[in-house]
């Protein structure tokens, strides 16, 4: 069954490379993204088989946690409050729509600082929270992008094997 009037396996590839782009987006979760491609080919043309089709969506899921978990395991690893990682995400989200991927980097770092800072009256402490906040966001997109890139490389040998 073919859903467009294209070749399945193109339209696939066209999603699996969004979902790559996606995960360096904020907000854009490229792991649902690339989930999609496999899920579409999948539909219209009954491949990859169940165990394949279950690997790719796990590794497509496992990224989508690491989307939404990372930054804030990272912020609470480095000794952040969960009032100080919650509200950190709210102002990541406001500085993203003004001032785009930077703002949402900077809001992180900003806030955590400012937060632990008041928190413990300790500059040493406010840095090193604030810098396993940003370098935890940084480090959780590489892994997206690695993980999106794996799931297009894994299909592309899966399906053309």
């Amino acid at each position: 069954m073919t859903l467009l009037p294209v070749d399945p396996l193109l339209v696939a590839v066209v999603v699996l490379l969004a979902g790559v782009a996606a995960s360096v987006i904020p907000l854009v979760p490229g792991g649902l993204v690339s989930m999609g491609g496999v899920g579409y080919y999948w539909y219209a043309t009954g491949e990859p088989g169940t165990v394949a089709l279950v690997g790719l969506l796990a590794l497509g899921a496992v990224t989508v946690v690491l989307d939404w978990l990372g930054s804030a395991l990272s912020a609470r690893l480095g000794g952040a409050s969960l009032r100080t990682t919650a509200i950190a995400a709210v102002a990541a989200i406001v500085l993203l729509v003004f001032l785009g991927p930077l703002g949402a980097l900077l809001g992180i770092a900003g806030t955590v600082f400012a937060l632990e800072y008041w928190r413990h009256g300790d500059v040493r402490r406010g840095v090193r929270t604030a810098g396993y906040a940003t370098l935890g966001v940084l480090a959780s997109t590489a892994m997206q992008v690695l993980l999106t890139v794996t799931i297009l490389v894994a299909f592309l040998l899966i399906v053309l094997v």
